[in-house]
C-alpha cells in the first residue's frame, strides 16, 4: 500500500508547505538490499571500558571505517555507546555527552546503538539506577533523532560479553537496514550461545523452515525472506487459500500445505510434511492470525473463540507436538508473531490483544523448554504495518496510526520478516524468550 502523504510532503509544492506548515515530512528510510554495504560511514564508538575496545576492533574486522574518537563535521554513519560497566548515574554523563555532540552529525539512516546490562541483574541500587538511566536515555534520544535514524539498546545478561555471537549479531542487525522499522528498542542477550554466519548474505542455508499464514501479507514477506536469507520454505495456510498460497510456494521454490491449524493434529502434519519432503524441519514461525474486532459490550461468542483459537491455542498445540517429537532437535527455532495490540491494548480490540498478549507470554514461558533442547523462541510485535488489512481501516484514523510513531510512517511486511530472519538465525541463539517490537517506536506502550 502507498503512502501517498509521505511522497506529497517529501517533493517539489508539497515539501515546502508541509515545511511552512510544520506537518510531518516521514524520511525515506533506508532498508536492506542484498550486497549492499552494512552501513555507510564511519562508525563512532564511545566508552572507555575494555568492552569498548573490543567492540571497536570487531568492528574493523567487518571492514568498517571505525571511530573512538569523533572528528567535528564528519558525517556518521553510527554511534555507539558502549555502558556495560557503569555503576553509578554520574557514569552516564561524559560518554551521553561526548555522543551527544557528535548528533548533529549523523548521517540520514544513520544508527545509535547502547550496549549495557539489565537493571534487574544489579549487585547494587546505584548500579541498578544507572542502568535504567540508560533504557530512559535512549527511549527518549529515539524520539529526538530525524532523517530516518534510529537509536536501540543492546542488554548484556551477566556472563554475556559484547563480542558474543549474540551481541555482535545484535549489533550487525541493528545497524542494517534490515533494522529500519525498529526504533527505540531493547533486546536482551541471555547466553554466550550462538554462532556467526561465515556468508551473513546466507545466514539460513540449509534450514528448513515452515511459515503459517503464508499465502498473502506479512506471511507471504516472511517465506520470500527466509527463501532469500537460504532456507528451504513449508508455507501452510487454510484450502481456501490454496490458488495463492501455491503461488507463493512456487515463487520461493518451497512446498505448500494446505491445512488448518486449529486441527487437533496440525503439529504432527506440519512435522510429517516437513520430514518427508525434506528430511528435517528447523525453524517454525508461527505468523497465522485473525482479527474480529468488537467493542466488548458487543462482543459475541464467536468473535471472541475464534481469535483466541486461532491466535494463540493453536500455537499452543503446534509447539507442544513439536516438542515432543524426536525430529525438532538440533538447536530448533521458533518465532511467533504477537501485536503492539497486546502490549498497549487497542480499542474494540479486547480479544485480539488478549490473544497477542498471550502470545508473549507463551514465548517468554516456553523459553526454557526451548533452551533444554538447545533452541530459542522469541516473537516479534508489529505496530502499523501496510497490508491489505490495514488499508481498510478509515482514512483519518488509518493517518493517526501511521504518524502515531517516531518514524512518522507505517511499516512494510518486509520489517516485520527482517526481524523474524534475524531471530532464527544460528547467530541469534543467545536470544531467548524476548519479544522485538517491530513499530517505528510507538507512542503508546514501552
Amino acid at each position: 500500500m502507498t503512502d501517498k502523504y509521505a511522497q506529497l510532503v517529501n517533493h517539489g509544492l508539497g515539501r515546502n508547505v508541509a515545511r511552512k506548515l510544520g506537518l510531518p515530512q516521514p524520511a525515506a528510510l533506508r532498508r536492506y538490499q542484498p550486497g549492499q554495504p552494512l552501513i555507510t560511514g564511519p562508525v563512532l564508538v564511545q566508552g572507555s571500558s575494555a568492552g569498548a575496545d573490543t567492540l571497536a576492533t570487531e568492528l574493523l574486522s567487518w571492514d568498517l571505517d571505525v571511530r573512538r574518537h569523533a572528528v567535528p563535521r564528519e558525517k556518521l554513519g553510527a554511534i555507539i555507546l558502549v555502558l556495560d560497566e557503569v555503576e553509578r548515574p554520574e557514569d552516564l554523563e561524559k560518554p551521553i555527552l561526548v555522543a551527544g555532540a557528535s548528533l548533529r552529525d549523523l548521517a540520514p539512516g544513520g544508527r545509535v546503538l547502547t550496549v549495557s546490562r539489565p537493571a534487574p541483574e544489579a549487585d547494587s541500587p546505584a548500579a541498578a539506577a544507572a542502568r535504567q538511566g540508560v533504557d530512559g536515555f535512549l527511549r527518549s534520544l529515539a524520539k529526538e533523532l530525524r532523517a530516518g535514524a534510529t537509536g536501540n539498546g543492546i542488554l548484556l545478561a551477566e556472563g554475556v560479553q559484547v563480542t558474543s555471537p549474540g551481541a555482535l549479531a545484535a549489533v550487525r542487525f541493528f545497524l542494517s537496514g534490515r533494522s529500519a522499522f525498529v526504533d527505540g528498542q531493547f533486546l536482551k542477550i541471555s547466553s554466550p550461545a550462538g554462532e556467526l554466519s561465515h556468508n551473513p548474505e546466507q545466514p539460513l542455508a540449509g534450514k528448513v523452515a515452515v511459515v503459517t499464514g503464508a499465502a498473502r501479507g506479512i506471511g507471504a514477506q516472511i517465506a520470500r525472506t527466509l527463501h532469500r536469507d537460504g532456507a528451504t520454505v513449508v508455507l501452510v495456510d487454510l484450502p481456501a487459500a490454496g490458488e495463492h498460497l501455491a503461488a507463493v510456494a512456487n515463487e520461493v521454490k518451497g512446498t505448500a500445505l494446505q491445512l488448518d491449524i486449529t486441527r487437533e493434529d496440525a503439529g504432527q502434519r506440519i512435522l510429517e510434511h516437513a520430514m518427508q519432503r525434506h528430511g528435517r524441519l528447523n525453524i517454525v514461525v508461527h505468523n497465522a492470525g485473525i482479527t474480529r474486532d468488537k467493542l466488548l459490550a458487543n462482543m459475541d461468542q464467536s468473535r471472541w473463540s475464534s481469535v483466541i483459537n486461532i491466535n494463540i491455542v493453536a500455537q499452543l498445540r503446534i509447539n507442544e507436538a513439536l516438542l515432543g517429537s524426536e525430529h525438532f532437535r538440533g538447536a530448533p527455532r521458533i518465532v511467533s508473531v504477537a501485536s503492539t495490540s497486546g502490549i498497549a491494548g487497542n480499542r474494540g480490540q479486547t480479544n485480539y490483544a488478549a490473544s497477542k498478549g498471550g502470545v508473549m507470554g507463551m514465548v517468554r514461558a516456553s523459553a526454557p523448554l526451548l533452551a533444554a533442547v538447545g533452541g530459542s523462541i522469541n516473537a516479534v510485535a508489529p505496530g502499523f504495518i501496510e497490508t491489505e488489512m490495514t488499508e481498510r481501516i478509515p482514512f483519518a484514523l488509518r493517518e493517526i496510526a501511521r504518524r502515531a510513531n517516531s518514524l512518522q510512517q507505517g511499516g512494510r511486511p518486509g520489517d516485520v520478516a527482517e526481524a523474524i530472519a534475524f531471530l532464527v538465525s544460528d547467530a541469534a541463539a543467545g536470544i531467548n524468550g524476548e519479544v522485538l517490537r517491530v513499530c517505528g517506536q510507538n507512542m503508546v506502550g514501552a
